[in-house]
């Protein structure tokens, strides 16, 4: 029998009276390989708190049978003891004041896997990684003796990694078994049962309502028939009984009514479930382009200092096509883009050309707007389609009303994506942009990209995303960019 590595039983976490989570029972084993999905914000990263130690439920028991390895995704690496072995296969730099972000979590890897742990708490470890780390992390993974729960937007990484899926939706936790894959052909069934059950609900309560509306217009017309017999000329005994008959049909249809009323208060109610248009980024003509390259670059030579990262390289970036470029953390993918947002020498760029850019940064906004007047003031869109990729980007409910001087890290950075998408651009520049988003705004994000009706570069690590969307690729190998 396996061993039990953590039992959580009747456990509540609230915050300011806010149910954060409620999980009636759950159990990890021995080699359980969890991964841990849902929306920014549902509770999957106190759920690995509350699982560490490092807080208390508010209510229930969480019993930990294990130690654990935790990998924090927004703590800076520790000052502690790594293997050396580690640090050279995954390169790090022996100057760890000036380490990258890329830099920052290869170390921390190499702190995670210096000492065995029988459970491994991982949260987003591919954040900032180059497929090198991303390599190194899949081999350690997979053969690892132990309980694995990992928090992860990169879903290749889920598929070849996990055997369970926990979905974290309004502090409760629905369990799926197999891979990210599994999980999502899972969910598509209860999508499509959720249809059919709702169908089947709309056409009973169709039906009853019918013979309840029927049950009444028959009480009504033996109600009126009692009425005109009164006049008639006939003995009044007769009269009598025939007023009592029609009396006690008409109170017998209005039961039958009411009693069809009655079934249709216990129907149980299904939710319509609300079918996703695509979202289509139709360009002005004013932004049309009519280059066929509009940007292009001839023996370019790109430089940080001393370091050269580009040598002498042509490109040709084709109108209205979705390009991806590749490479190991440092090469120069984020140096590129950033040239070509400021219009470097060495590039000739469309005079028409309008460019959107999205950085690796956080964004912070000074306006005093709220998100929907922000985007309605930077867009030509109407205020039905603003809400729209709003709510695809999971600004629901009041969230349009909030100031966005107010916002979140993660809720600047996909405001930041609407408001390019819904700008007066025709090339994008899009630099990691899925760092730092859920897969359900990945997903969102996948959508608006597949419906942009202009140019897009990006650069990503995310290999599901770029093999979902990429037209064209582009590697930076040794100094120089390859077509792939």
């Amino acid at each position: 029998m396996e061993k039990i590595c953590f039992e959580l039983e009747n456990v509540e976490l609230t915050f300011l009276d806010k149910e954060i989570l409620n999980i009636e029972r759950l159990a990890v084993h021995q080699f359980d390989r969890i991964g841990i999905v849902g929306k920014n914000g549902a509770g999957k990263s106190t759920l690995f708190k509350l699982l560490a130690g490092t807080i208390q439920p508010t209510r229930g028991n969480i019993k930990r049978h294990v130690g654990c390895g935790y990998f924090k995704q927004t703590e800076a690496p520790q000052a502690i003891e790594v293997d050396q072995a580690l640090i050279g296969k995954l390169a790090v730099p022996k100057d760890s004041d000036s380490l990258s972000g890329g830099e920052q979590t290869r170390l921390k890897l190499a702190q995670l896997f210096t000492n065995y742990f029988e459970s491994l708490l991982i949260d987003e470890p591919t954040t900032h990684l180059d497929q090198d780390g991303i390599s190194f992390l899949l081999n350690e993974l997979r053969y690892y003796y132990g309980s694995l729960l990992l928090i992860s937007h990169d879903r290749a990484l889920l598929d070849e990694l996990v055997t369970t899926i926990w979905e974290v939706i309004d502090g409760t936790v629905h369990v799926y078994t197999g891979n990210y894959s599994d999980y999502l052909e899972q969910k598509k069934l209860e999508h499509e049962q959720q249809s059919q059950a709702y169908e089947q609900f709309v056409k009973e309560k169709w039906r009853l309502e019918k013979a309840a509306e029927e049950k009444m217009k028959k009480a009504e017309k033996i109600a009126k028939n009692a009425a005109k017999s009164k006049k008639d000329s006939k003995a009044k005994a007769n009269r009598m009984f025939e007023t009592k008959s029609k009396a006690t049909s008409q109170k017998a249809m209005q039961r039958a009514a009411k009693t069809i009323e009655h079934r249709m208060e216990k129907l149980t109610e299904v939710e319509e479930v609300q079918e996703e248009r695509p979202i289509i980024f139709h360009q002005s003509k004013a932004l049309s382009l009519h280059n066929k390259f509009p940007i292009m670059a001839d023996r370019l030579t790109l430089r940080i200092e001393d370091n050269v990262l580009l040598d002498e390289v042509s490109f040709q970036m084709p109108l209205g096509k979705k390009i991806a470029i590749t490479g190991k953390n440092g090469s120069g993918k984020s140096t590129l883009l950033h040239y070509v947002a400021s219009y470097g020498d060495g590039l000739t760029i469309s005079p028409k050309a309008r460019i959107g850019y999205f950085r690796q940064m956080s964004y912070q906004f000074t306006s005093d707007d709220t998100v929907l007047q922000f985007v309605k003031n930077r867009s030509r869109y109407d205020e039905g389609f603003l809400r729209s990729v709003l709510h695809s980007m999971q600004f629901v409910g009041t969230d349009i009303k909030k100031s966005v001087k107010s916002l979140s890290g993660g809720e600047a950075i996909r405001l930041q994506l609407c408001q390019l998408f819904l700008g007066e651009f025709n090339i994008l520049l899009l630099d990691e942009p899925t760092n730092f988003l859920d897969i359900f705004a990945i997903q969102a994000l996948e959508k608006f990209i597949a419906g942009y009706e202009g140019t897009i570069i990006m650069v990503s690590h995310d290999r599901r995303f770029i093999n979902n969307l990429a037209e064209l690729k582009f590697q930076i190998v040794d100094k120089n960019l390859v077509e792939m």
